[in-house]
């Protein structure tokens, strides 16, 4: 692992921290210095993780949690300051995986569940590592929106109004702790290439004939290009940026924004 110092002496805690995007964001931050609570429901997941930063020469624990439940997201707090000392940086990424429908054949489960993990799980945790983020002196919270929480789609109901709401969550808090130096930011991706975006296509071919055409730039991001821009909005280097949307996204929203006529959308 190369060694920088962007967040050296930062502490960072990480949630989906077991996947795809949350994996590759710990590993960055921990090459960057921060010290790392990788934190999943999986747990074979988050050590997986957090075994392959300290082989790397980083520092990371695991925790197991669901951020939908608020003993377990306090208790994922009292870890990371516990482990390390203090708490700088919160990451949320978890998010719940959802069936593709019309509303009218959605769960109602499935769309409760969306919302306890999507947005009441980021809410959650941001309400117990606040006052911790506090008493370090100040650090930042990143959410991990979409570009489909501003422009959505059909039969995706849950997902898309999660993240829109995610979105606007962000802006109201960042109001609330700037006074605090707590810089809150989201991140909109994209069309990443993950197993969770892949599990509709049969190949992966197909997968990137699919949905790279979406995308001004003509293919799917990777789980490191948002993980960068994980770093960016973690570090100092965007010390006067808050209360801000990030695309991250190859042109998908410029595009769906265009006539149909232009072949891409």
């Amino acid at each position: 692992m190369a060694r920088n110092d962007k967040m050296n002496g930062k502490v960072a805690l990480v949630t989906g921290g077991g996947g795809a995007i949350g994996g590759a964001s710990a590993r960055l931050l921990a090459s960057e210095g921060a010290k790392v609570l990788v934190a999943d429901e999986r747990e074979e997941a988050a050590e997986s993780v957090s075994q392959e930063i300290i082989a790397s020469g980083g520092v990371a624990e695991k925790i197991v949690i669901d951020v939908a439940d608020p003993s377990q997201g306090k208790a994922a707090v009292t870890a990371a300051v516990a482990a390390f000392g203090s708490l700088h940086v919160l990451v949320n990424v978890a998010a719940a995986v959802t069936p593709d429908a019309p509303i009218e054949e959605l769960p109602i489960a499935d769309w409760n569940r969306a919302f306890a993990v999507n947005l009441t799980g980021p809410f959650l945790m941001s309400k117990f590592a606040v006052p911790e983020i506090k008493k370090a002196g100040g650090g930042a919270i990143v959410n991990m929106a979409s570009q489909l929480g501003t422009i959505g789609v059909p039969n995706r109901s849950a997902y898309c109004t999660t993240k829109a709401a995610l979105i606007h969550l962000t802006t109201i808090l960042a109001a609330e702790v700037a006074d605090d130096n707590i810089r809150v930011n989201s991140i909109s991706p994209g069309v990443i290439e993950t197993p969770r975006t892949r599990r509709r296509f049969d190949t992966a071919d197909e997968f990137h004939e699919s949905r790279g055409k979406l995308h001004m730039l003509g293919r799917v991001g990777q789980p490191e290009e948002i993980a960068n821009a994980v770093l960016y909005l973690a570090s100092e280097d965007s010390s006067f940026v808050t209360a801000t949307n990030l695309l991250v996204d190859g042109g998908y929203i410029y595009l769906k924004r265009q006539p149909e006529e232009n072949g891409k959308v």
